[in-house]
């Protein structure tokens, strides 16, 4: 029996509803077999990030080591990161990698703890953007990388270009945080068609972990071998069933419930296509 196999190269979330955490989860519901190189330990639940504990440099290298001669893997993607030496370590794997690797450019916790730190970010760009099938940035990440204001629809496809400039194979903006909208919008951009992707915004809390668990599962998608727009077109319908579903856990911002696409209905994700 052969098994598809995907590593998360991120920060481990004691509260277990972001980080390694939720890629496991999420490879584990896509029925991909999920393998880890932890970067940090976080002291976390969904009151915030309590403490950040870095695993030395040196032993995310032994990591990725050892699960890449033994295991191998079909798929990768990065999340937390923390600082320039983690991000050099998980380059020199990943530009001789001959699998697709998605970045979550993970910078900042929705309760506004920094996870990379700000001298590190250019070194996010300049190494491992080039070597990534696909990048995924937040609003407040997209804006913080090219320096350009999210204010419209337009704006948007313009950072889009600029971020795709940085050497992604693809990039895609994910509009959650855009506090206006009823219809929350990402675009996937490849540089010769934009791909929009509506949802209804949804009224909830349970929020966290959105981010790493959208990009597990685009590459628990690409490690199943599926083409970059048909893994993201199924990731976000996991991810929004993942947010509709969520139930209470902890009396702060609450993670989503990774289960939720087993019993729910197809989401309302519709998605539109213009050429460049």
């Amino acid at each position: 029996m052969s098994v598809h196999k995907a590593l998360t190269i991120a920060g481990s979330d004691s509260g277990g509803g972001a980080g390694i955490q939720a890629d496991l989860k999420t490879f584990q519901e896509y029925g991909v077999f999920g393998t880890t190189a932890i970067t940090a330990i976080t002291a976390q639940n969904t009151l915030g990030v309590h403490d950040v504990s870095p695993v030395p440099a040196e032993m995310l290298e032994q990591q990725l080591k050892a699960v890449l001669d033994d295991i191998g893997t079909d798929a990768a993607k990065t999340g937390m990161l923390f600082d320039t030496d983690w991000i050099e370590v998980t380059a020199s794997f990943v530009k001789k990698a001959s699998f697709p690797v998605v970045v979550d450019p993970v910078m900042v916790a929705t309760s506004g703890h920094a996870l990379l730190k700000e001298k590190a970010e250019q070194t996010l760009v300049e190494t491992l953007f080039p070597h990534a099938a696909l990048v995924t940035p937040n609003i407040p990440e997209a804006e913080r990388l090219t320096g350009r204001s999210a204010g419209s629809l337009q704006a948007r496809k313009d950072m889009a270009r600029e971020l795709l400039s940085y050497g992604p194979g693809a990039v895609l903006l994910k509009g959650g945080h855009d506090p206006e909208a009823e219809t929350l919008t990402d675009i996937l951009f490849d540089g010769a068609e934009f791909h929009f992707l509506h949802v209804p915004k949804l009224d909830t809390t349970h929020t966290h972990g959105t981010g790493c668990t959208y990009a597990a599962a685009i590459t628990a998608g690409l490690a199943q071998g599926k083409s970059m727009r048909d893994a993201v077109y199924r990731a976000k319908q996991f991810i929004h069933q993942a947010i509709d579903g969520a139930v209470p856990i902890g009396s702060g911002d609450g993670p989503v419930w990774h289960a939720a696409h087993r019993t729910a209905e197809a989401p309302p994700v519709t998605m539109e296509v213009e050429r460049e």
